[in-house]
């Protein structure tokens, strides 16, 4: 299955991709199926996952109602730390091995799906923490065997988690974030309801917004599957594949709806057409990365999250220094995109003319300025600060986001160039300011 993107299959490579995905129930009001959908898979004694703030929402009573009147015996965690670390994944962990659970809901945004899995997996299989998170951080350990069911309900346009098997913290000793990846972790069953985003801030759909954007440009300019060393045996074909042609459908479809309702959906909640349209986007690329894989930007992006002193942004709770996820991974992106292009202009100018870009007359060599340029188009009109330096960082920082970032293998390796610290030192270099 090739096409006009993708070479013969590289000596040694892979010649074959693995999709994979949860079941997607996506439309207004699905919230309300999630306790038939719940006691379909059998649950009868559940955890239901949220955050303190959406426990005050119409969209977590919603929910809980659905559950109890499908007859399903609840308990609640409301304690879900946004940008989750190592600590609160053990709480919540916890928690789940005391309430013995046969089934879990999560409700929210990646915080809280990922919070969810997490809490899935080590209450399942205890082990200690690192045994499961990627190498080198971690042991890299694959999860011995099947998790408990985990229906998740998104209530934000950004992350994909609840169609992934990826769970992402900060481990506070090493002050950067991590993750842990396998098929186990993908939640059975996903219900979309673009409904939850109508009391989203607006610096909330920019930031998930842009991680929306940034998972299709990455996952269409990944490492290309056939260039990846084959596995040693079928089952161990990881679930980041590199670009193949069923990911590159989901990102050319979120690129041109990022490109179309991104500002829109950000300059005005009342615009339901925009949001839901948000909403189907990350439900794409969320599909796209959890088989293709990210690379750089996200890789960087940890790096930036993990060691942030004391940046504050708006829309978000009060208290603990935290530059969003989406943010931190979209600083990066220009400078980023503007390094890989040489490697294949063809689909870096693709991306930007999805995204809404005028291309006509670009040259190949142009390829990287032109998706830059469209990339700080975006990020401006959606009010996102500039360059790492608008979030604090300076010159001083390169070290340490540089060491930071270089644990970050699962995602570096995916990138269509090799990449080692000095490169990486250059991109955060020239991510420090953009204009």
């Amino acid at each position: 299955m090739l096409c006009r993107h993708y070479h013969l299959v590289g000596e040694g490579c892979d010649s074959a991709f693995t999709v994979d995905t949860s079941r997607i129930t996506f439309g207004p009001g699905c919230l309300f199926e999630v306790g038939d959908r719940a006691r379909a898979l059998g649950m009868k004694r559940v955890v239901l996952f949220s955050d303190e703030n959406m426990a005050r929402l119409p969209h977590f009573e919603k929910v809980l109602r659905s559950l109890i009147t499908a007859g399903l015996d609840t308990a609640l965690y409301t304690h879900v730390h946004i940008e989750p670390t190592d600590q609160s994944f053990l709480e919540a962990a916890r928690f789940a091995s005391d309430v013995r659970p046969d089934g879990y809901i999560s409700l929210g945004g990646g915080s809280v799906i990922d919070t969810c899995k997490a809490a899935n997996l080590y209450a399942t299989h205890p082990a200690d923490f690192l045994a499961y998170v990627n190498a080198p951080v971690g042991e890299g350990r694959p999860v011995p065997g099947p998790l408990k069911p985990h229906i998740a309900c998104p209530t934000t346009s950004g992350t994909g988690s609840e169609v992934t098997g990826i769970t992402i913290c900060d481990v506070l000793s090493l002050k950067a974030k991590t993750g842990i990846a396998s098929p186990a972790l993908r939640p059975t069953e996903a219900l979309i309801d673009p409904d939850c985003t109508a009391t989203l801030p607006a610096e909330v759909v920019a930031a998930s917004g842009l991680d929306v954007l940034s998972h299709a440009l990455e996952s269409y300019t990944a490492r290309p599957y056939v260039r990846r060393p084959a596995p040693v045996r079928p089952s161990l074909r990881p679930m980041s594949q590199g670009a193949n042609p069923w990911s590159d459908l989901g990102c050319r479809e979120a690129l041109r709806l990022m490109g179309l309702y991104l500002v829109r959906g950000v300059a005005d909640a009342k615009d339901q057409e925009a949001r839901e349209q948000l909403m189907w986007a990350a439900t794409l690329a969320g599909i796209a990365f959890g088989n293709a894989g990210v690379h750089v930007p996200h890789g960087m992006a940890y790096a930036v999250a993990g060691l942030v002193r004391d940046f504050h942004p708006s829309g978000y709770p009060e208290g603990e220094p935290i530059v969003p996820h989406g943010m931190s991974v979209i600083l990066n992106a220009p400078a980023v995109f503007r390094y890989m292009a040489e490697v294949s202009p063809e689909r870096h100018l693709e991306a930007a003319e999805w995204l809404g870009a005028d291309v006509r007359g670009a040259a190949p060599a142009d390829a990287g300025e032109v998706l830059a340029g469209k990339l700080l188009q975006i990020m401006r009109a959606v009010g996102m600060p500039n360059g790492l330096g608008g979030v604090g960082y300076t010159e001083k920082d390169l070290a340490p986001l540089t060491e930071g970032a270089w644990p970050q293998q699962r995602l570096l390796q995916n990138a269509p160039r090799e990449m080692t610290r000095p490169v990486l030192t250059q991109l955060f270099r020239q991510a420090l300011r953009y204009w």
